[in-house]
């Protein structure tokens, strides 16, 4: 009966470890307004990821947000060394808060990441976007910068 119970807590600890980092969770700073974004990325597959990011549009009116999600193909680029990925991504976004009109936006993503033996992950990307504003009653292409991210895998 030891034996049975070792076998299975083995066995789930080796399911845990191996599970144990589909997701990331940290800050991403940078863009054409220098604003903060708490950043939540959750793999699907192991070359398939959701991200999803809260941010301070404006550290001067709080009360202003953008929320955004995209979807993002993560490529190997152990070639250059190990730990190194590159991805692309599409989504969508918004910025909320009191006295803006509702906008979306739609934006490509392009970034290379690291991700360290332990659970540490860096990435540059750059966020091209096309804003929908009801405000001018068109399409505004507009470019969401190159930002940093720093989170931590689990």
């Amino acid at each position: 009966m030891k034996k049975i119970i070792l076998t299975v807590a083995l066995a789930l600890g080796c399911l845990t470890v191996a599970n144990a980092q589909q997701n990331a969770l940290g800050l991403k700073f940078g863009g054409w307004n220098n604003n903060a974004d708490i950043s939540y990325q959750r793999f699907l597959n192991e070359s398939n990821r959701l991200e999803a990011n809260l941010g301070v549009v404006s550290f001067d009116a709080l009360d202003i947000f953008s929320i955004n999600a995209k979807y993002q193909w993560v490529f190997d680029l152990d070639q250059l060394a190990p730990g190194f990925k590159w991805y692309v991504g599409a989504g969508a976004g918004t910025v909320l808060g009191s006295g803006i009109d509702f906008n979306l936006a739609l934006f490509g993503n392009i970034g290379i990441e690291y991700n360290f033996s332990f659970p540490l992950q860096l990435a540059f990307d750059y966020t091209p976007s096309m804003m929908i504003t009801p405000n001018f009653g068109n399409t505004y292409f507009g470019d969401a910068g190159i930002r940093f991210a720093a989170r931590w895998r689990f």
